[in-house]
Protein backbone atom coordinates (compact mmCIF):
# COMPACT_ATOMS: atom_id res chain seq x y z
CA UNK A 1 0.00 0.00 0.00
CA UNK A 2 1.26 3.24 -0.56
CA UNK A 3 1.17 5.92 1.35
CA UNK A 4 -0.49 8.96 1.06
CA UNK A 5 1.33 11.63 -1.65
CA UNK A 6 0.72 14.79 0.93
CA UNK A 7 -0.59 15.31 4.57
CA UNK A 8 -3.88 16.96 2.80
CA UNK A 9 -4.87 13.22 1.71
CA UNK A 10 -5.51 12.36 5.75
CA UNK A 11 -7.29 14.96 6.13
CA UNK A 12 -9.59 14.43 3.29
CA UNK A 13 -9.89 10.78 4.80
CA UNK A 14 -10.85 12.23 8.18
CA UNK A 15 -13.26 14.43 6.85
CA UNK A 16 -14.92 11.45 4.89
CA UNK A 17 -14.69 8.91 7.82
CA UNK A 18 -16.01 11.77 10.28
CA UNK A 19 -19.60 11.64 11.16
CA UNK A 20 -22.16 14.18 13.11
CA UNK A 21 -22.81 13.71 16.17
CA UNK A 22 -22.54 15.30 19.67
CA UNK A 23 -19.84 14.51 22.53
CA UNK A 24 -20.12 15.66 26.50
CA UNK A 25 -17.52 15.22 28.61
CA UNK A 26 -17.90 15.28 31.76
CA UNK A 27 -15.20 16.01 34.44
CA UNK A 28 -16.16 15.13 37.93
CA UNK A 29 -12.95 16.83 39.60
CA UNK A 30 -10.59 14.50 41.71
CA UNK A 31 -13.39 11.75 41.47
CA UNK A 32 -11.47 8.54 42.26
CA UNK A 33 -11.22 7.89 46.09
CA UNK A 34 -10.12 4.77 48.30
CA UNK A 35 -12.42 2.83 50.90
CA UNK A 36 -13.77 4.21 54.16
CA UNK A 37 -11.93 1.95 56.98
CA UNK A 38 -15.75 1.58 58.54
CA UNK A 39 -17.46 0.48 55.45
CA UNK A 40 -14.87 -0.12 53.20
CA UNK A 41 -16.54 1.85 50.30
CA UNK A 42 -15.24 5.04 48.33
CA UNK A 43 -17.27 7.78 48.50
CA UNK A 44 -18.63 6.66 44.66
CA UNK A 45 -19.38 3.70 45.99
CA UNK A 46 -21.10 5.20 48.99
CA UNK A 47 -23.15 7.72 47.44
CA UNK A 48 -26.99 7.06 46.17
CA UNK A 49 -26.01 7.31 41.99
CA UNK A 50 -29.07 5.99 40.82
CA UNK A 51 -28.82 8.12 37.08
CA UNK A 52 -24.95 7.00 37.30
CA UNK A 53 -26.23 3.55 38.06
CA UNK A 54 -28.59 3.02 35.26
CA UNK A 55 -26.27 5.26 32.73
CA UNK A 56 -23.13 2.10 33.84
CA UNK A 57 -25.33 -0.28 32.72
CA UNK A 58 -25.59 0.98 29.37
CA UNK A 59 -22.12 1.56 28.83
CA UNK A 60 -18.75 0.69 29.09
CA UNK A 61 -17.50 0.89 32.49
CA UNK A 62 -13.59 0.79 34.17
CA UNK A 63 -10.75 3.03 35.22
CA UNK A 64 -7.53 5.34 33.80
CA UNK A 65 -4.33 6.48 34.68
CA UNK A 66 -5.19 9.96 33.10
CA UNK A 67 -1.22 10.72 32.21
CA UNK A 68 0.69 7.42 33.24
CA UNK A 69 0.45 4.86 36.20
CA UNK A 70 1.86 5.39 39.42
CA UNK A 71 2.06 9.16 38.81
CA UNK A 72 0.08 11.43 40.80
CA UNK A 73 -1.38 13.91 38.68
CA UNK A 74 -1.86 17.86 39.31
CA UNK A 75 -5.34 19.28 37.22
CA UNK A 76 -3.53 20.47 34.31
CA UNK A 77 -1.87 17.36 33.29
CA UNK A 78 -4.81 15.53 33.91
CA UNK A 79 -7.18 17.58 31.86
CA UNK A 80 -4.69 17.92 29.20
CA UNK A 81 -4.75 13.97 28.74
CA UNK A 82 -8.26 14.15 28.84
CA UNK A 83 -8.57 16.37 26.15
CA UNK A 84 -6.45 14.16 23.81
CA UNK A 85 -3.19 16.01 24.35
CA UNK A 86 0.22 14.29 25.44
CA UNK A 87 0.33 15.78 29.14
CA UNK A 88 4.25 15.25 28.91
CA UNK A 89 4.76 16.66 25.49
CA UNK A 90 2.23 19.84 26.32
CA UNK A 91 2.92 19.88 29.51
CA UNK A 92 2.23 23.74 31.41
CA UNK A 93 2.72 25.23 35.20
CA UNK A 94 -0.66 26.25 36.67
CA UNK A 95 0.30 29.93 36.69
CA UNK A 96 -0.90 30.46 33.16
CA UNK A 97 -4.33 28.70 32.91
CA UNK A 98 -5.16 30.67 35.98
CA UNK A 99 -3.86 33.59 34.77
CA UNK A 100 -6.12 33.34 31.50
CA UNK A 101 -8.77 32.50 33.85
CA UNK A 102 -9.78 35.31 34.93
CA UNK A 103 -8.74 37.14 31.70
CA UNK A 104 -5.23 38.69 33.09
CA UNK A 105 -3.96 40.65 29.99
CA UNK A 106 -0.91 38.21 30.06
CA UNK A 107 2.16 39.70 27.34
CA UNK A 108 4.87 38.04 25.77
CA UNK A 109 7.38 37.59 28.25
CA UNK A 110 5.65 37.46 30.95
CA UNK A 111 5.89 34.45 33.71
CA UNK A 112 2.77 33.71 35.76
CA UNK A 113 2.54 31.90 38.88
CA UNK A 114 0.15 30.05 40.76
CA UNK A 115 -0.15 31.45 44.37
CA UNK A 116 -1.70 29.94 47.60
CA UNK A 117 -2.42 32.44 50.48
CA UNK A 118 -1.20 29.65 53.79
CA UNK A 119 -0.90 29.61 57.22
CA UNK A 120 2.80 28.74 58.75
CA UNK A 121 3.02 28.65 62.03
CA UNK A 122 5.98 30.53 64.68
CA UNK A 123 8.73 28.01 63.08
CA UNK A 124 7.88 28.83 59.74
CA UNK A 125 6.40 25.87 59.12
CA UNK A 126 3.30 25.36 57.06
CA UNK A 127 -0.25 24.18 59.05
CA UNK A 128 -2.79 24.70 56.06
CA UNK A 129 -1.54 24.72 52.67
CA UNK A 130 -5.24 27.08 51.84
CA UNK A 131 -5.31 29.51 55.15
CA UNK A 132 -8.54 27.98 56.17
CA UNK A 133 -10.04 28.20 52.57
CA UNK A 134 -10.59 32.19 53.66
CA UNK A 135 -13.07 34.26 52.04
CA UNK A 136 -12.80 35.51 48.27
CA UNK A 137 -13.59 39.04 49.68
CA UNK A 138 -10.31 38.55 52.15
CA UNK A 139 -8.47 37.27 49.19
CA UNK A 140 -8.99 40.32 47.40
CA UNK A 141 -8.06 42.79 49.95
CA UNK A 142 -4.76 40.27 50.76
CA UNK A 143 -3.85 40.85 47.01
CA UNK A 144 -4.21 44.42 47.03
CA UNK A 145 -1.50 44.69 49.66
CA UNK A 146 0.54 42.89 47.36
CA UNK A 147 -0.16 43.89 44.21
CA UNK A 148 2.15 46.16 42.52
CA UNK A 149 5.61 45.65 44.06
CA UNK A 150 8.76 46.25 41.81
CA UNK A 151 11.90 44.26 42.48
CA UNK A 152 14.97 44.51 40.19
CA UNK A 153 12.78 46.01 37.61
CA UNK A 154 10.67 43.35 37.74
CA UNK A 155 6.73 44.57 37.60
CA UNK A 156 5.11 41.72 40.25
CA UNK A 157 1.00 41.72 39.95
CA UNK A 158 -0.92 39.70 42.07
CA UNK A 159 -4.64 39.01 41.22
CA UNK A 160 -7.34 37.57 42.90
CA UNK A 161 -8.33 33.99 41.51
CA UNK A 162 -11.00 32.76 43.72
CA UNK A 163 -11.04 32.00 47.80
CA UNK A 164 -7.45 31.12 48.87
CA UNK A 165 -5.98 31.30 45.42
CA UNK A 166 -4.49 34.27 43.52
CA UNK A 167 -1.80 34.50 40.60
CA UNK A 168 1.21 36.20 40.85
CA UNK A 169 2.27 37.24 36.99
CA UNK A 170 6.05 38.47 37.03
CA UNK A 171 6.88 41.28 34.17
CA UNK A 172 10.28 42.06 32.87
CA UNK A 173 13.39 41.42 31.16
CA UNK A 174 15.07 38.37 30.72
CA UNK A 175 12.46 36.16 32.49
CA UNK A 176 12.20 32.00 32.31
CA UNK A 177 9.81 30.11 33.96
CA UNK A 178 11.60 27.14 34.42
CA UNK A 179 12.37 26.93 37.83
CA UNK A 180 11.00 24.93 41.18
CA UNK A 181 8.02 25.57 43.35
CA UNK A 182 7.49 26.89 47.06
CA UNK A 183 4.59 24.87 47.60
CA UNK A 184 5.97 21.95 49.82
CA UNK A 185 2.36 19.88 48.52
CA UNK A 186 1.61 18.95 52.47
CA UNK A 187 1.71 20.04 55.96
CA UNK A 188 4.33 20.34 58.58
CA UNK A 189 6.97 21.44 56.88
CA UNK A 190 8.65 24.62 55.66
CA UNK A 191 8.24 26.07 52.20
CA UNK A 192 10.95 24.91 49.74
CA UNK A 193 13.24 27.07 48.20
CA UNK A 194 12.77 28.33 45.01
CA UNK A 195 15.66 27.50 42.94
CA UNK A 196 16.47 27.46 38.98
CA UNK A 197 16.09 24.70 36.73
CA UNK A 198 18.74 26.26 34.60
CA UNK A 199 21.05 29.26 34.73
CA UNK A 200 18.42 31.41 32.11
CA UNK A 201 16.20 31.02 34.94
CA UNK A 202 17.82 32.81 37.67
CA UNK A 203 16.94 36.10 37.36
CA UNK A 204 13.09 34.61 37.34
CA UNK A 205 14.02 32.46 41.08
CA UNK A 206 15.98 35.53 42.83
CA UNK A 207 13.04 38.07 42.07
CA UNK A 208 10.08 34.95 43.51
CA UNK A 209 12.16 34.18 46.44
CA UNK A 210 12.98 38.00 47.02
CA UNK A 211 8.87 38.46 46.96
CA UNK A 212 7.93 35.62 49.02
CA UNK A 213 10.43 37.73 52.03
CA UNK A 214 8.40 40.96 50.97
CA UNK A 215 4.89 38.62 51.34
CA UNK A 216 5.82 36.94 54.79
CA UNK A 217 6.76 40.64 56.36
CA UNK A 218 3.44 42.40 54.75
CA UNK A 219 1.11 39.19 55.76
CA UNK A 220 2.95 38.87 59.10
CA UNK A 221 -0.46 40.71 61.14
CA UNK A 222 -2.77 38.71 58.58
CA UNK A 223 -3.35 34.87 60.58
CA UNK A 224 -4.22 32.28 59.32
CA UNK A 225 -3.36 33.99 55.58
CA UNK A 226 0.57 34.62 56.90
CA UNK A 227 2.42 33.29 54.16
CA UNK A 228 2.25 32.61 50.29
CA UNK A 229 2.71 29.39 48.48
CA UNK A 230 3.81 29.78 44.59
CA UNK A 231 4.12 26.97 42.16
CA UNK A 232 3.08 26.18 38.24
CA UNK A 233 5.17 28.80 36.78
CA UNK A 234 4.73 29.58 33.06
CA UNK A 235 4.70 31.40 30.06
CA UNK A 236 1.83 31.13 27.19
CA UNK A 237 2.15 28.05 25.39
CA UNK A 238 1.25 27.91 21.52
CA UNK A 239 -0.96 24.81 21.27
CA UNK A 240 -2.61 22.91 18.77
CA UNK A 241 -6.45 23.57 19.37
CA UNK A 242 -8.96 20.31 19.97
CA UNK A 243 -11.06 22.05 16.43
CA UNK A 244 -7.66 21.71 14.40
CA UNK A 245 -6.84 18.51 15.95
CA UNK A 246 -10.15 16.77 16.30
CA UNK A 247 -12.20 18.92 14.06
CA UNK A 248 -14.87 19.62 16.63
CA UNK A 249 -16.43 23.25 17.24
CA UNK A 250 -15.62 22.58 21.50
CA UNK A 251 -17.31 24.59 24.22
CA UNK A 252 -16.48 24.26 27.79
CA UNK A 253 -18.47 24.89 30.94
CA UNK A 254 -17.14 25.81 33.98
CA UNK A 255 -17.23 27.90 37.41
CA UNK A 256 -13.97 27.57 38.62
CA UNK A 257 -11.08 30.08 36.89
CA UNK A 258 -8.49 27.64 36.13
CA UNK A 259 -10.30 25.36 34.02
CA UNK A 260 -11.97 28.04 32.22
CA UNK A 261 -8.17 29.38 31.26
CA UNK A 262 -6.98 25.94 30.10
CA UNK A 263 -10.37 25.82 27.98
CA UNK A 264 -9.28 29.24 26.45
CA UNK A 265 -5.48 27.65 25.82
CA UNK A 266 -7.06 24.67 23.94
CA UNK A 267 -9.33 26.54 21.74
CA UNK A 268 -12.65 25.90 23.14
CA UNK A 269 -15.42 28.82 23.74
CA UNK A 270 -16.06 28.97 27.28
CA UNK A 271 -19.66 29.94 27.96
CA UNK A 272 -20.98 31.62 30.49
CA UNK A 273 -22.31 29.87 33.41
CA UNK A 274 -23.31 30.22 37.33
CA UNK A 275 -21.86 28.22 40.41
CA UNK A 276 -23.90 25.70 41.17
CA UNK A 277 -24.27 21.88 39.44
CA UNK A 278 -27.71 22.83 38.14
CA UNK A 279 -26.57 25.82 36.62
CA UNK A 280 -23.79 24.36 34.64
CA UNK A 281 -26.87 21.74 32.95
CA UNK A 282 -28.64 24.55 32.48
CA UNK A 283 -25.84 25.83 30.41
CA UNK A 284 -25.14 23.00 28.39
CA UNK A 285 -28.92 22.47 26.98
CA UNK A 286 -28.96 26.30 26.42
CA UNK A 287 -25.98 26.38 23.74
CA UNK A 288 -26.16 22.35 22.77
CA UNK A 289 -27.37 23.37 19.40
CA UNK A 290 -24.32 25.51 18.59
CA UNK A 291 -21.74 22.85 19.45
CA UNK A 292 -20.31 19.35 19.08
CA UNK A 293 -18.39 18.93 21.65
CA UNK A 294 -18.85 19.66 25.49
CA UNK A 295 -16.31 19.95 28.07
CA UNK A 296 -18.19 20.18 31.58
CA UNK A 297 -16.36 20.36 34.73
CA UNK A 298 -17.84 20.18 38.80
CA UNK A 299 -15.15 20.94 41.15
CA UNK A 300 -16.54 20.52 44.63
CA UNK A 301 -15.45 16.86 44.73
CA UNK A 302 -11.68 17.25 44.68
CA UNK A 303 -12.13 20.29 46.84
CA UNK A 304 -14.16 18.02 49.40
CA UNK A 305 -11.40 15.21 49.08
CA UNK A 306 -8.70 18.02 49.91
CA UNK A 307 -10.19 18.82 52.93
CA UNK A 308 -10.72 15.20 53.71
CA UNK A 309 -14.37 15.71 54.19
CA UNK A 310 -15.37 12.14 53.07
CA UNK A 311 -19.12 13.01 53.65
CA UNK A 312 -19.12 16.54 51.66
CA UNK A 313 -18.20 14.00 48.85
CA UNK A 314 -20.39 11.91 49.03
CA UNK A 315 -22.80 14.54 48.96
CA UNK A 316 -21.58 16.81 46.01
CA UNK A 317 -21.43 13.14 43.94
CA UNK A 318 -25.18 12.80 44.82
CA UNK A 319 -25.83 16.61 43.79
CA UNK A 320 -24.36 15.63 40.52
CA UNK A 321 -26.23 12.52 39.88
CA UNK A 322 -29.60 14.64 40.52
CA UNK A 323 -28.87 16.94 37.90
CA UNK A 324 -27.87 14.21 35.29
CA UNK A 325 -31.59 13.93 34.55
CA UNK A 326 -31.56 17.12 32.23
CA UNK A 327 -27.91 15.52 30.70
CA UNK A 328 -29.61 12.66 29.96
CA UNK A 329 -32.76 14.28 28.05
CA UNK A 330 -30.44 15.63 25.34
CA UNK A 331 -29.19 12.48 24.40
CA UNK A 332 -25.54 13.06 23.59
CA UNK A 333 -24.44 10.35 20.84
CA UNK A 334 -21.52 9.52 23.31
CA UNK A 335 -21.69 10.33 26.86
CA UNK A 336 -18.01 10.40 28.88
CA UNK A 337 -18.11 10.84 32.96
CA UNK A 338 -15.09 10.29 34.28
CA UNK A 339 -11.88 12.56 36.33
CA UNK A 340 -8.82 14.13 35.85
CA UNK A 341 -7.25 12.34 39.21
CA UNK A 342 -8.06 10.89 42.05
CA UNK A 343 -8.47 12.68 45.11
CA UNK A 344 -9.46 10.38 48.51
CA UNK A 345 -10.56 11.75 51.15
CA UNK A 346 -8.17 10.10 53.52
CA UNK A 347 -5.68 11.25 52.12
CA UNK A 348 -6.55 14.81 51.57
CA UNK A 349 -4.96 15.51 48.18
CA UNK A 350 -3.91 14.11 44.67
CA UNK A 351 -3.04 10.58 44.90
CA UNK A 352 -2.18 8.38 41.65
CA UNK A 353 -5.15 5.96 42.03
CA UNK A 354 -6.90 5.08 38.73
CA UNK A 355 -9.87 7.06 37.80
CA UNK A 356 -13.25 5.34 37.06
CA UNK A 357 -15.02 6.20 33.73
CA UNK A 358 -18.17 5.51 31.91
CA UNK A 359 -18.56 5.81 28.24
CA UNK A 360 -22.22 5.42 26.94
CA UNK A 361 -22.55 5.76 23.14
CA UNK A 362 -24.67 4.17 20.37
CA UNK A 363 -21.36 3.02 18.86
CA UNK A 364 -19.90 0.94 21.70
CA UNK A 365 -20.83 -2.43 23.24
CA UNK A 366 -21.92 -2.35 26.83
CA UNK A 367 -20.38 -4.16 29.65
Amino acid sequence: MKPPKTPLDYEVLFNRASTPGKIVLLIIDGLGGLPHPQTGKTELETADTPNLDQLAAEAICGVIDPVSPGITPGSVPGHLALFGYDPFSCSIGRGVPEAVGVDFPLESGDVAARGNFCTVDETGLVTDRRAGRISTEKCTELCHLLDGLVIENVEIFVSLVKEHRFIAVFRGEGLEPDITDSDPQQVGVAPKPITALNPQAGKTANIATQFIAQAKATLAGHHPANMVLLRGFSQRPQFPTVGEIYKLKPAAIASYPMYRGLAKLVGMEVLETGNSIEDEMATLKQNYADYDFFFLHIKGTDSAGEDGDFDRKVKIIEQVDRALPSLIDIKPDVLVVTGDHSTPALLRGHSWHPVPILLRSKWCRPD
